[in-house]
């Protein structure tokens, strides 16, 4: 007698629609994130405040605070695919039908 094959609530996602789903509102978020800090922070000042032995300019203040704003909200992003995934994955296959 064979095991049935587990039925999952739906069928996994392409890994390209999951990255798309957490990369690119991750992406947005960040953008925004970055135009509304920096619109009072000025980078220099910053890198003033916190290493001012490294020589940075203000356009590699703006990326580094853009990318630390993406990896922050893609950390949110991915921590919320997580916790929505289906039971059913990680659990006891569902009873076949009849």
């Amino acid at each position: 007698m064979t095991t049935p094959e587990p039925r999952f609530d739906h069928p996994p996602r392409p890994l390209a629609q999951r990255l798309g789903a957490i990369l690119w509102p991750s992406f947005f978020a960040a953008g925004i994130a970055t135009m509304v800090f920096f619109a009072f922070v000025d980078p220099l000042l910053l890198r003033d405040w916190t290493f001012p032995e490294i020589d940075l300019s203000r356009e590699a203040g703006y990326t580094i605070g853009f990318f630390m704003f993406w990896l922050a909200t893609a950390s949110s992003s991915l921590f919320t695919w997580i916790l929505l995934r289906p039971a059913s994955r990680f659990n006891a296959p569902l009873p076949p039908n009849r």
